[in-house]
């Protein structure tokens, strides 16, 4: 007589293969085979369900189409995470983001575009001057980064009146 083969999983869990499922207990999940707890995360911790999810498709326990069925994740999210898997292993989801910061426009810089630039001044030439593109000068004067010096007494209006 054939013998019942494991895993048996306990009732209220969510199978994602015939041998891996999971489940939901007190803002926790929990990844069983069988019975047995294999691994566990907080439900609102995106990091460690990307990691341990990618972990099981590069052990060959799930498939691409499994994750997706079961969760409700986009392919291409899928894809990412694997590839970051691969590429930088479980530390990869848990390093702090990389962020580019002003590296061109520091003070010194901003100091002395402000001093060279006045009303009649081409931006262009004094972008040259202080070695930075001209479409990065003009959108630091437009957010207001850099303030352009005005020549001569204030004007009431732009433009004058026609009559």
């Amino acid at each position: 007589m054939p013998q019942l083969q494991l895993p048996m999983f306990p009732n209220g869990v969510t199978q994602i293969t015939d041998l891996l499922a999971f489940k939901k207990e007190g803002g926790k999940i929990v990844y069983l085979n069988g019975h047995m707890p294999i691994f566990a995360h907080n439900e609102k911790d995106l990091q460690s369900f990307r990691m341990i999810t990618s972990y099981f498709y590069d052990s060959g326990f799930v498939k691409q189409s499994d994750l997706i069925r079961t969760f409700g994740v986009t392919p291409i999210s899928v894809k990412r995470s694997v590839k970051k898997f691969r590429e930088k292993g479980i530390p990869g989801f848990y390093a702090e983001r990389r962020v580019r910061g002003a590296a061109i426009l520091v003070a010194d810089v901003v100091a002395k575009a402000e001093e060279l630039l006045t009303e009649d001044a081409k931006i262009s030439d004094v972008a040259r001057q202080i070695n930075v593109s001209p479409d990065t000068l003009r959108k630091a004067i437009k957010s207001g980064r850099v303030r352009v010096k005005k020549n001569g007494p204030p004007t009431s209006r732009s433009h004058p009146r026609k009559a």
